[in-house]
């Protein structure tokens, strides 16, 4: 029992000494968003829900400090491999994000940036279903992740 307390508080030790800290919710130097562009698109409907969990007001009243402008946000689906016959072996997936944020008064805070988030993905005929389970997996795990970068990205902003 002692061996046991001794190790796990020599790893906590350990782990405090190098600097290791649990991610944190961000904070914001606003408290509200205004979002512009594509509406309804994937990531965009899961950045709409990643703010409000994140206390960010998005699109209300008074108008929001800052305006948050998705350019793009589109899903592709590449073939990437392909047998003798022509037959489809791997698939590339993408998931591609655009925006920018700027004041009220169109001073940029955060220029263009476009994320870009691709998975290969073994595909074979007679597995249909499980491979497209496994594809809205892909793209549902791109998704979130894109979007809690996004977050990330408008936490670094200091000062509006």
């Amino acid at each position: 029992m002692k061996r046991r307390l001794l190790l796990g508080g020599s790893a906590a030790l350990a782990l405090s000494a190098c600097g290791f800290k649990l991610r944190e919710a961000p904070t914001f130097a606003f408290d509200a968003v205004q979002l512009n562009g594509i509406s309804g698109g994937y990531v965009t409907s899961q950045l709409y829900r990643e703010m409000q969990v994140n206390d960010l007001r998005v699109n209300g009243t008074p108008p929001p400090p800052v305006i948050l402008t998705v350019q793009v946000d589109q899903r592709e689906r590449v073939v990437v491999g392909q047998t003798a016959a022509g037959q489809v072996r791997e698939l590339q997936l993408r998931q591609r994000f655009r925006f920018n944020l700027r004041t009220r008064d169109e001073r940029m805070l955060i220029e263009d940036t476009e994320l870009l988030i691709e998975r290969d993905m073994s595909f074979n005929e007679t597995q249909v279903l499980s491979k497209d389970a496994e594809e809205q997996m892909l793209y549902r795990d791109m998704t979130s992740d894109i979007a809690q970068q996004v977050v990330r990205r408008l936490a670094a902003v200091r000062q509006i």
